[in-house]
Order: C-alpha cells, then structure tokens, then sequence
C-alpha cells in the first residue's frame, strides 16, 4: 500500500499548490481544478485501504490524465510553474495508479493458504523436504 500513501502525499501537494505558485485571483478554474483534483486523488488513495473498494485507486489514473489534458489546454493562456506542475503531477500520478495496493507481496495465485504447500525454509538444516533430483547427502572423512 506504500503507492497510495505516495498518491495521499501528492494530493496534498496538489491541494496546497494553489497556494505555494501563488494562482491569479483572476484564475479561479485553476484553484478549483487543483484543489478538486487533489481531493479526489486523497480521497481515492484513503478508499482503497477498504477491502471492497481496492481498485479505486485505479480512478486516480483518470483525474492524471484531466490533469495533463487541463494543463495542456490552459497553456496558452497561462505559463509557467503552474502549467509544468500541474503536468508533472498527472504523470507521476499516472505512474503510482498502475501500482497494485499489495506491490510488495507476489501475486494472489502464487500465494499459498497457511499451512499448506512446501514448509522448506531455505535453511541447509535437513529438515525440509528434499528435492529427489538433487545429490544425496554424503559424509566423507579423510
């Protein structure tokens, strides 16, 4: 879950933007944008913790896009770190929704139920199962 707490810090970042670029007050589609757009990918990244809603990260892939789409649209009119933010953000925030919620664990049929399957630790101790194929164990002294 570690790329939805990374698109939570992104959101926040794109709900304070507004505030560290210093947006035109002129400019309200963009406070709105930004802070809409924000919102949503903080509320999409907190819903996909919930077991029935885990692929509602996958949403946050759609609000990158309107964000590139929205900054590539708007710059003929305006330029600069607000453009060029707003069009990073999308990108990496396209980046993180391809991420499955469980990144860091192998896929869900490669995983075997609690006790079942092969109980070999790795460990050369001899008391895991053997694979047949392999040499027998010899003890030579000299």
């Amino acid at each position: 879950m570690w790329s939805r707490v990374v698109e939570i810090m992104l959101g926040c970042w794109l709900v304070i933007s507004p505030f560290i670029f210093s947006h035109p007050d002129n400019q309200v589609s963009w406070w709105i944008n930004d802070m809409a757009c924000g919102s949503a990918v903080i509320l999409f990244g907190l819903l996909s913790y919930w077991h029935p809603l885990r692929r509602i990260h996958l949403a946050t892939f759609a609000v990158a896009g309107w964000l590139i789409v929205y900054a590539y649209i708007r710059s003929v009119e305006t330029t600069g770190a607000v453009v060029q933010n707003n069009a990073a953000l999308g990108l990496l925030l396209m980046m993180f929704a391809i991420i499955p919620n469980e990144a860091s664990q192998p896929p869900e049929p490669w995983r075997l139920p609690a006790g079942e399957g092969n109980t070999d630790t790795g460990h050369e101790s001899g008391s895991g199962p053997r694979d047949a194929s392999a040499e027998p164990l010899t003890t030579s002294h000299r």
